[in-house]
């Protein structure tokens, strides 16, 4: 089978979310047609399983201008820019109409399993750059497909692939085999049968961001309803308490970022959780009743709990992208010319300057990793950052390459400072007078979190 010229060809979008749709909405503004695949059944697939977390972000910060800008002939009313949308709120009143006016250019049950070039795996050098990219599909009705595209724009996110509770990355032993009382999600608890889960349980809540910021404060005001009385959580944190434990706070640029950490403080403040420090979970184990006990690298067993809840973070799906010449950070898995930016072994505070083309290109040309999968595993993503990194790529591909390198985004700070953040590091510099990290240029970082009012939604 021939493939016609590349450039009467598509550009391919992998995933119907907040990256991927802004993509799509860039390159028709670019006047290039998009073709989305999206392996769910609806657009923001993967939003939708935490539609009853809050972001902090505003309705004005995750709103695409190229996306608003198409989506206005519709009628579409933008909602208050001041108002801080669920993840259910952002998927039914923005990115669903969204994919609703790009039509048949975004197609659902489609699964992406294999991307390369035309005739030529990934060792071949020659004629190369000239092929047009091939893109394999497996439909949800067991369909296979070969499509074409010009270039590829991998926002699948990383969703599917939560970090498990162990500390060497690796699943902690006995970790698969206790996942009836374990969940990698940030628990729905207004869910009647997720909050009866929890209530009156001894619950430990392992990781450090904004997810166990949420989780907190969620089990708090379950502690303090009618319904919850017992409730108690152990917070589990592989470095100590730090200044920066919590966040930003009232320094945050992002009220609502700032607050989120304040009401994981609180929770551990008003007895609602005790926090465990320094502890890396080694196994987890079953006692007599069949409640877990975490045992740490270092010997240590804590007091058995009746669940677990692992927000350690997102890695990214790289399988089916085997036969193209992507060049990764050996850390993060992020692009290598973005990787120094967010890694958390040097700073904690996430603060990265908006980036575009240049940061996210890879050895083979024309296709990239964006949204939550540019960052690899390195944690505080922004959405403004990922309608950024779109928008200069879909000027790269149209060929205007001065839009490409300019930046048109300016990122809230965190307000945190820090050193290294993966590990305690006494002898790192904190610098708290305004060098660190913070003194980059103001970045983006696209996050989940509860608003400023409440440690719920």
């Amino acid at each position: 089978m021939n493939a016609p010229a590349t450039t009467e060809l598509p550009v391919v979008v992998i995933g119907a979310g907040p990256a991927g749709l802004a993509a799509a909405a860039h390159l028709v503004d670019r006047g290039l047609t998009p073709l989305v695949l999206e392996a769910g059944p609806v657009a923001a697939a993967a939003v939708r399983e935490w539609a009853h977390v809050r972001l902090f972000s505003t309705w004005g910060e995750v709103v695409d201008p190229a996306a608003e800008k198409l989506l206005a002939p519709t009628g579409w009313v933008k909602p208050d820019g001041a108002g801080y949308p669920s993840g259910g709120d952002w998927a039914e009143q923005y990115l669903q109409p969204l994919a609703d006016v790009l039509g048949d250019q975004v197609r659902f049950g489609a699964t992406v399993t294999g991307v390369s070039r035309a005739g030529r795996d990934r060792i071949v050098d020659a004629d190369r750059d000239a092929q047009p990219f091939v893109v394999h599909v497996a439909h949800a009705d067991g369909r296979e497909e070969r499509l074409f595209a010009r270039a590829v724009i991998d926002a699948s996110g990383t969703w599917t692939t939560p970090g498990p509770a162990g500390a060497s990355g690796l699943p902690a032993l006995g970790e698969k085999s206790a996942s009836d009382r374990i969940t990698y999600r940030v628990p729905n608890l207004k869910d009647p049968a997720v909050r009866a889960r929890y209530a009156g349980k001894h619950i430990a809540v392992i990781g450090s961001g904004a997810s166990a910021f949420t989780a907190l404060a969620y089990l708090a005001d379950l502690a303090a309803s009618d319904d919850g009385t017992g409730t108690k959580a152990v917070w589990i944190l592989r470095r100590g308490i730090s200044g920066s434990t919590f966040g930003g706070g009232t320094a945050d640029q992002l009220p609502a970022r700032g607050a989120l950490g304040l009401a994981a403080k609180a929770a551990v403040d008003d007895g609602h959780a005790d926090a465990v420090t320094g502890f890396r979970t080694d196994a987890v184990e079953r006692d007599a009743d069949g409640r877990l006990v975490l045992v740490g690298e270092d010997g240590r067993r804590l007091d058995p709990v009746d669940e677990v809840i692992v927000l350690t973070g997102f890695r990214p799906d790289l399988s089916f992208l085997s036969e193209v010449r992507l060049g990764l950070d050996e850390r993060l898995q992020a692009p290598t010319a973005l990787a120094p930016l967010v890694d958390p072994n040097q700073h904690s505070c996430g603060t990265v300057y908006p980036h575009g083309v240049n940061e996210l290109s890879h050895p083979e040309k024309d296709v990239y990793l964006v949204g939550m999968k540019s960052y690899g595993r390195a944690p505080t993503f922004l959405a403004m950052t990922g309608y950024e990194q779109v928008r200069s790529i879909a000027a790269a591909i149209a060929g205007d390459h001065e839009a490409a390198e300019r930046v048109e985004l300016t990122l809230p700070e965190t307000g945190v400072c820090g050193g290294a953040g993966l590990f305690d590091a006494p002898e790192a510099a904190q610098d708290t007078e305004g060098g660190g990290c913070c003194a980059a240029p103001a970045t983006l970082q696209i996050g989940i979190g509860a608003p400023a009012s409440s440690g719920g939604c």
